[in-house]
């Protein structure tokens, strides 16, 4: 039987995260390979358990390096897929047979987890010649385990209608290469979001884990950089947010105390154990 007081964050790397919380085993844009298009993975675990058991994945877009068909083969086809408005097509032709479309400012549940769309700001064309759909963000859970997943997203008006609704916020701070184009989210830019979102917790994803083929061997700042930056941000503009850097493959939990520590939050960081290859 599932812990539903569990509330625990996992940075599988990239945009992927397990979220688990009220019982409910939530996974954001899996990519569980260690090579996709031209971009490759950094050596870090990619460990079989957390694909497993998986209430809902949540996909942001129809980017390469958030929606990887055979990541989502190895979730499972009759796994359960919440997606943006116009993506069901694409997923139900490629044989997965649970794929649900949201718009943002729609809510389901997962598990007994409420789950809500809401809006991100970026392109969701699925190039060169594929189909487009929405963006979303994904607000998950309820009452004090509340997590935001931006998927990947630039600021937008109204990010402000967030504060107060978000515990744990999971926040693009890069990309995959050394710069950068539209649609997304810098350091500064991420800790200017934490000012409109006020989360308790920030966690810095969508940095260190891909990179072209080579490029890595020329400059390797953008693999490194992003989230100390984010952090050095936050310390000026958002130091009422906790910044926790996670490398791909820690996880914290957030559990409440006890009776005599009312109201407060103890959180314990760990590493997971490297896929052993």
């Amino acid at each position: 039987m599932r812990d539903r007081s569990l509330f625990r964050i996992t940075y599988v790397g990239h945009a992927t995260v397990l979220i688990e919380v009220g019982g409910a085993r939530i996974l954001t844009d899996p990519v569980l390979r260690y090579r996709i298009v031209h971009l490759r993975r950094r050596r870090s675990p990619l460990l079989t358990a957390w694909q497993e058991q998986i209430d809902a994945v949540l996909i942001s877009h129809l980017h390469y390096d958030h929606l990887d068909l055979p990541s989502l083969r190895q979730v499972g086809l009759a796994t359960r897929l919440l997606v943006p408005l116009g993506a069901g097509t694409l997923l139900r032709q490629h044989g997965f047979t649970n794929v649900e479309e949201l718009r943002a400012g729609e809510r389901t549940v997962v598990g007994g987890v409420p789950v809500s769309a809401v809006t991100a700001n970026h392109n969701g064309t699925r190039g060169p010649l594929g189909p487009t759909a929405e963006c979303l963000g994904f607000v998950v859970g309820s009452g004090q385990q509340r997590t935001y997943f931006a998927g990947d997203t630039d600021l937008f008006p109204a990010m402000h209608q967030l504060e107060g609704q978000v515990d744990v916020g999971l926040l693009p701070v890069w990309g995959w290469g050394p710069t950068l184009g539209p649609g997304h989210l810098d350091p500064y830019g991420a800790a200017q979001a934490c000012q409109r979102i006020r989360p308790q917790v920030a966690v810095p994803i969508h940095w260190g884990t891909l990179y072209p083929m080579a490029l890595h061997r020329l400059t390797r700042t953008f693999l490194i950089d992003p989230p100390l930056l984010f952090r050095e941000f936050m310390l000026r503009m958002a130091p009422q947010t906790d910044v926790r850097i996670l490398q791909p493959g820690e996880h914290f939990e957030l559990v409440r105390g006890s009776s005599e520590e009312s109201g407060r939050r103890q959180e314990r960081a760990h590493l997971a154990q490297p896929l052993q290859r």
